[in-house]
């Protein structure tokens, strides 16, 4: 033993994790770390949370001592998460999933609905007036007030891909006859019909006069893939597109203002044409049929939810 001044340095504390039971407390501040993460910084999350920034960086902070982790970066230089930080976002991305399958199994034992329905629906489906899906979402909603309701509008294969991946609960798509994939419960095929609007030189013409002909010398609005018919497939050809709107009330806006022709559904275009603002041209009854599918990904947690739902839409039609 030497009189040497020297002392061994002790080896650094490792960070001791996560310690005891995940609390409420830890579920409210990991909800805060999500929130954040998702939005990109403090500031973003501010109006989600309904939390003043420095209010959000001492729930960071009591987080980041529970954990013994350094989670995410702020300062001058912006919000970032750190590698330990990425690491607790996915687990805690994992957690709120198992939370929430936890809960919609215990519904499914129990009889009860509760949780998030996520129900995609086409960006050009009808929604006005008292449509099946209007119905069904006020009976379903009406009989199970512990479900909260999660509405997307999307593409028909953004519908497919939300189903397919999870992200969907459920979904309705719009196919042409005969074109659904397989495992899609057909609903109901909806027609739609030609009008013009009352600036179109049509819209006094008599319905004698107009021919195929005549027809064809007049813009139309472009027509999805979805709809279609036997003699439509014949005629589409010879008709010039010169716009396009994917939603019906964007259709509905161009064939109003008078420049163009296009399919509009009957229920939607009543009104209008009750006002004298649009005109029905029948031209040998022509008209587009849309198949409604409904589509689900079934699973313990959610088939519960998603049969009820889909009873309700069915028995709407």
């Amino acid at each position: 033993m030497t009189g040497s001044s020297h002392k061994i340095p002790r080896p650094r504390k490792r960070p001791r994790g996560f310690q005891g039971h995940v609390s409420e407390i830890d579920l409210r501040l990991l909800r805060v770390f999500h929130t954040v993460a998702e939005q990109g910084g403090f500031s973003a999350a501010e109006i989600t949370l309904g939390k003043s920034k420095s209010s959000i960086s001492l729930d960071i902070s009591a987080l980041e001592t529970r954990l013994g982790l350094t989670i995410c970066l702020r300062g001058r230089s912006g919000f970032a998460l750190t590698d330990e930080g990425r690491e607790v976002l996915e687990a805690t991305r994992k957690l709120f999933v198992s939370l929430e399958n936890f809960r919609q199994q215990i519904n499914q034992t129990s009889g009860m609905l509760s949780g998030t329905f996520n129900l995609y629906v086409p960006d050009n489906i009808q929604t006005h007036g008292e449509t099946p899906l209007v119905k069904a979402i006020h009976t379903f909603t009406q009989s199970h007030p512990g479900v909260f309701m999660n509405l997307h509008s999307a593409s028909t294969k953004e519908v497919e891909v939300a189903v397919m991946t999870g992200q969907a609960t459920a979904g309705i798509a719009l196919y042409a006859q005969g074109q659904a994939p397989l495992g899609c419960r057909p609903l109901v095929a909806e027609a739609s019909f030609l009008f013009c609007g009352s600036r179109h030189p049509l819209f006094h013409m008599p319905e004698e006069d107009i021919t195929l002909d005549v027809l064809t010398s007049h813009s139309m609005v472009s027509v999805a893939d979805a709809a279609t018919s036997d003699r439509w497939e014949e005629i589409r050809p010879l008709f010039t597109y010169r716009a396009k709107a994917d939603k019906v009330d964007a259709r509905a806006l161009l064939i109003l203002s008078g420049s163009y022709m296009g399919f509009l559904p009957e229920v939607f275009a009543a009104p209008l044409v009750a006002q004298g603002l649009l005109r029905r041209i029948v031209f040998n009854d022509l008209r587009l049929i849309t198949c409604c599918h409904f589509l689900a990904r079934t699973s313990p947690e959610t088939s519960l939810m998603v049969e009820t739902f889909r009873t309700l839409l069915e028995a709407s039609y």
